[in-house]
């Protein structure tokens, strides 16, 4: 299956233009939250380039990430958690990758816990006499 280039589902480790966080075009905005550095220091970074001898690769630099980015998609995330993980793993992916292993860990160590209990004799028996409590209030009944 091939899809076209407006056609391709958005990829979240990409560098889109931030339009909405944007003072201009967007393109601070978008590096910002690619690389997870605060937009404006990134803006501070740009005004110096244009005070700078290479001010003309500067601003050549600007408008080609302008023409060449797509605009970051406002669907693209359903959540500030969702798009909190994925700025974490294009800035720090070995945090996230340790981040995952940590989640499941604990996710297993409760599954064991909750496997422990409900295979104990304790559970069983605890079962047991709920079901004869409940059988005796249906016959009281």
């Amino acid at each position: 299956m091939t899809f076209s280039h407006h056609n391709q589902p958005p990829r979240y480790n990409k560098l889109y233009l931030d339009r909405k966080n944007g003072k201009c075009f967007g393109v601070c905005a978008g590096i910002a939250d690619y690389t997870g550095i605060d937009r404006t220091i990134i803006r501070i970074a740009a005004v110096l380039g244009l005070l700078s001898p290479a001010s003309g690769i500067t601003i050549i630099a600007y408008f080609l990430m302008y023409w060449l980015l797509e605009p970051k998609p406002a669907d693209l995330f359903e959540s500030k958690a969702e798009d909190d993980f994925w700025k974490g793993v294009r800035t720090q992916p070995k945090n996230t990758i340790r981040d995952v292993r940590h989640k499941f860990r604990e996710i297993e160590r409760r599954l064991r816990a909750a496997e422990a209990h409900v295979t104990s004799r304790h559970y069983s028996l605890h079962k047991e006499f709920e079901d004869l409590e409940k059988n005796s209030e249906k016959n009281n009944d």
